[in-house]
């Protein structure tokens, strides 16, 4: 395999990383603007050719094969999960859902009711997660919610990841009234059992092939077609691949403008690998999702989530109005980038807290994160920001002795500066071997 152009098209920037997987290095770092607003081949096609001509070295070869690519384009995925009740199944709906790359944007508890229906088609989920009950348990909820499900005006694909012994009668109801719909295995089989990845997989399948063409963001069907994954979902992928090859548990910060990411992939030990404190058990390799924690579009709730910590924030030399202007200023135009000191320093505190709040919440109550041996920081603002800026964040991360976590005992820490997690990601289905030479780049 020569040259592989991995491209992520956010919802303002695409982002590509050319990779020579045969040693793992990264030849080319590009960015170029989203073009949601006419086509976003546009902006892909201009980060082929700005990567071609970046990658061309010596040879001055610049040609690129089709890339491979992952979006959050257009809202990214959004998904509902419908359930049984809220503690239970729901939960693990949830929980599965953001580990499949989505932003949940509605969970729902219980039979559904006209109002419950109108409620969820206001979401707007690109696809419903339908989930209920443990295998061979009462399915009446399940029944009754894929029956509200067909009737109601609601044209999202389904998956439906509930009690087996009643799928096929799910999906005859889904079927009856022309539903695009998937049944996969149980995600809550057993109490203290969660079996995420058909479910997983499933979402995937139906973001490529039903949502990605249906957000208008390409005129033809190219860029459905290139489309592999929602963004958070490689990512997740990458950081496993990463945590093999590290030989340890990881975690990932990734601070973005709207919200901030934390990814953990570990290996229990110990009682945490034989009890289940949980009823909906823990998911070993997870990511959670802060849309009230990013340095631009959430800036001006950063603030209100640091108090709630008890985070304080300190720009050295500004005081506490000045940063709660610059949060007001950047959540208002998120293009705007720190152009003194003064702002550079609010930047740097405003990542500090999406860090270590988001961290906080990833982590409690009891998610085993001691044995952790790779921290790894992400996102523009700790890749492109000031020197020391990224390290800074991290070292806040791991000495935050106040936030009720277990705090590793001996963590490195690095900063993924030119992107590879998403990259591994892609690869890993096409190339494991080339996908984990990319990895070790992280590693030095």
């Amino acid at each position: 395999m020569q040259r592989v152009l991995a491209v992520d098209v956010g919802s303002t920037w695409t982002k590509g990383v050319l990779v020579d997987p045969s040693t793992g290095a990264v030849l080319a770092c590009v960015s170029e603007p989203t073009t949601s607003a006419t086509d976003v081949l546009e902006g892909l096609d201009a980060v082929v050719a700005s990567a071609g001509a970046a990658g061309g070295g010596a040879s001055g070869d610049t040609s690129i094969a089709d890339p491979l690519v992952c979006s959050s384009a257009g809202g990214g995925l959004r998904l509902a999960v419908v359930g049984h009740e809220p503690l239970v199944t729901a939960e693990a709906g949830r929980r599965v859902g953001l580990c499949s790359g989505a932003k949940v944007v509605s969970v729902t508890g219980g039979p559904l009711d006209p109002a419950g229906v109108r409620e969820l088609r206001a979401t707007r989920p690109d696809i419903v997660l339908l989930v209920g009950g443990t295998d061979g348990s009462n399915s009446e909820v399940l029944l009754h919610n894929a029956f509200a499900l067909a009737r109601a005006r609601i044209t999202a694909p389904v998956v439906v990841a509930g009690n087996a012994h009643a799928a096929r009668q799910v999906g005859e109801a889904l079927a009856a009234t022309g539903r695009v719909y998937q049944v996969v295995a149980n995600v809550l089989p057993r109490i203290g059992v969660i079996a995420a990845e058909p479910a997983r997989e499933a979402i995937r399948e139906a973001f490529v092939q039903h949502v990605i063409g249906g957000k208008g963001l390409s005129r033809g069907r190219r860029f459905g077609q290139l489309v592999r994954a929602a963004t958070p979902d490689a990512v997740l992928r990458g950081v496993q691949v990463l945590a093999e090859v590290a030989g340890c548990d990881v975690l990932v910060v990734d601070v973005g403008g709207a919200t901030t990411d934390v990814y953990s992939v570990i290996e229990p030990s110990g009682e945490d690998a034989t009890l289940r404190k949980e009823v909906v058990a823990p998911l070993w390799s997870m990511r959670t999702v802060e849309g009230d924690l990013g340095l631009r579009w959430s800036a001006a709730t950063v603030l209100d989530a640091a108090r709630a910590e008890a985070v304080e924030l300190a720009a050295p030399g500004v005081g506490a109005w000045a940063l709660a202007d610059w949060a007001e200023q950047v959540a208002a135009e998120p293009g705007r980038l720190p152009a003194s000191a003064d702002e550079r320093a609010c930047d740097r505190e405003l990542a500090r807290a999406c860090a270590v709040v988001a961290v906080r919440r990833h982590a409690r109550p009891d998610r085993p994160l001691a044995d952790v041996g790779l921290v790894v920081g992400s996102g523009g603002a700790l890749r492109h920001g000031p020197d020391g800026l990224g390290e800074a964040v991290l070292g806040a991360v791991l000495s935050d002795t106040a936030g009720g976590w277990r705090l590793p005992r001996a963590a490195r820490a690095v900063v993924d500066r030119d992107y590879r997690l998403a990259a591994v990601g892609l690869l890993a289905d096409v190339d494991a071997a080339a996908a984990r030479r990319v990895a070790a780049g992280l590693l030095g």
